[in-house]
């Protein structure tokens, strides 16, 4: 395609050889097709490929591909050949979607004079209008609105037209919508209203273009809940406070994040944090998909944020899901400085709490593998040997990922071995599963007790060690008596 876009296109022999290949009932146009589709990168069409072999589906129009490719000349005579202008097929669904995108106006033209539906549904935008919208094509918007497109239908990827032009920062196409009764507040799309889009998309001029135009400040939906949220969570400072100042409550719930001083903590964006804080925002709501505004800093290593948050009050020691706590969030994050900031100021209380997704700090410490977090944490006080949590014991978690140097940190700090629990039974049962030979070893020469003993997802350690083909583990164990 590239090749025939930067030809000659007066080549008389060029074109020729284009229409042949264009040729949907030989061969070399579906092999094509399938080894390079033009509708995306090379390795998502490989997969494409797949998918059409197994499907047994055909490749869309030979005028689909002329139009992507903004082939004027071979549009025409695909068209002068009985191709239609409407039929459905490609990523973007249809000729007039995949050359309104690609931005080529005069094949747009074209198409519309040979009697294309401007408003055939379909595709990954929904219709052209959409498909042009999103790629920044002000011209063809132009176009598209004079000749009939519906401003305000429904469906695609953004939901509206508006919605695709604004959160791609498109300010001469959200003037122009906006100008031609594009519904402001169309609720619908990945970010629920073109407010929000815009918010997300860090489109500062675009927020006020919509805020301008009657958009509502406080709509409730989308992936991150409302529209200042979705500045938060992308770091965008100056769009914050702008609807902070346009009166914007900083304490709205709702979406992923629950709260925006959450959704600023895990993008790790100190001066969103402070903007919030100094705008009242609570420190202790709880909520959302870290728990906590804390647990979300310390889970991400924002060391400065979670001492922002504790110097504004934040509850060290709250507990809920679901990391269970501030240490436990920090601790499976692997982040050893935020750990010794939070011990510092009164975490070592939750040491041994048991709760969260990992059941222990501990624990949550040994699935990552961080040797020097563990031993920080056995020195403050951790018990080696607390029950809890999907794997049961700490020394199970670390049998189970493979962590030798752990495994014996932990047996050093008197880690009980036959300890029957979690998941896979016992610690030997989780090494042998995860065929981890060298903790095998060591667990045998520590001393188990009962090589067959019963319990966990496989019944025993040489079924654990059988059922993933570790042979050589299974003779280990044949070897002590299994």
């Amino acid at each position: 395609m590239d090749h025939a876009i930067e030809g000659n296109r007066e080549d008389v022999i060029l074109h020729g050889l284009i229409m042949k290949l264009f040729d949907v009932y030989e061969r070399p146009y579906t092999t094509w097709i399938r080894l390079y589709n033009p509708d995306g990168s090379r390795d998502q069409l490989r997969a494409e490929m797949i998918q059409i072999e197994n499907q047994k589906e055909r490749p869309a129009a030979a005028l689909y591909y002329a139009s992507l490719g903004g082939l004027e000349k071979e549009v025409k005579a695909l068209i002068r050949q009985g191709e239609d202008g409407n039929s459905q097929g490609g990523f973007f669904g249809n000729a007039l979607q995949a050359a309104s995108h690609r931005g080529h106006g005069k094949v747009v033209q074209i198409l519309l004079d040979q009697g294309a539906d401007i408003n055939i549904q379909g595709g990954n935008y929904g219709n052209a209008l959409q498909a042009a919208s999103q790629g920044g094509h002000t011209t063809i918007v132009q176009r598209l609105l004079e000749n009939g497109a519906d401003i305000n239908v429904p469906g695609g990827f953004y939901g509206s037209s508006l919605q695709a032009a604004a959160q791609g920062g498109h300010e001469t196409i959200v003037q122009e919508l906006l100008s031609k009764g594009a519904h402001v507040n169309y609720q619908g799309g990945p970010f629920g209203c073109s407010l929000q889009a815009a918010s997300q998309g860090g489109h500062r001029r675009v927020v006020h273009m919509l805020l301008d135009k009657g958009a509502d400040i406080n709509y409730q939906g989308g992936p991150y809940g409302n529209t200042l949220q979705a500045a938060c969570c992308r770091g965008h400072k100056a769009i914050v406070q702008d609807l902070l100042n346009k009166g914007m409550n900083v304490n709205s719930y709702g979406g992923e994040y629950y709260s925006s001083l959450q959704a600023g903590c895990h993008g790790g964006h100190e001066d969103v944090i402070r903007i919030l804080l100094d705008e009242g925002a609570d420190v202790n709501v709880q909520g959302g998909i870290h728990g906590s505004a804390l647990q979300t800093a310390c889970h991400g290593g924002f060391g400065k944020i979670v001492q922002m948050l504790l110097d504004k009050g934040a509850d060290i020691n709250m507990k809920g899901e679901p990391y269970g706590c501030a240490l436990q969030a920090a601790s499976h994050g692997g982040h050893k400085g935020v750990i010794q900031l939070l011990l510092k100021q009164g975490a070592d209380k939750d040491v041994n709490y048991q709760g969260g997704k990992y059941g222990t700090a501990l624990q949550a410490a040994c699935q990552g593998g961080y040797t020097e977090i563990i031993q920080i944490l056995l020195d403050t006080g951790a018990d080696v040997n607390i029950q809890g949590g999907k794997y049961g014991s700490a020394l199970q978690v670390a049998c189970r990922e493979g962590h030798e140097n752990i495994v014996r940190t932990l047996l050093n700090n008197g880690a009980a071995i036959n300890t029957q629990g979690g998941l896979y039974g016992n610690a030997l049962q989780a090494a042998c599963r995860g065929g981890h030979k060298g903790i095998v070893q060591m667990l045998l020469n520590k001393g188990v007790e009962d090589i067959n003993a019963q319990g966990g997802v496989y019944g025993s350690a040489i079924q654990a060690a059988s059922s993933k083909g570790h042979d050589m583990i299974v003779q280990m164990l044949r070897d002590y008596g299994s």
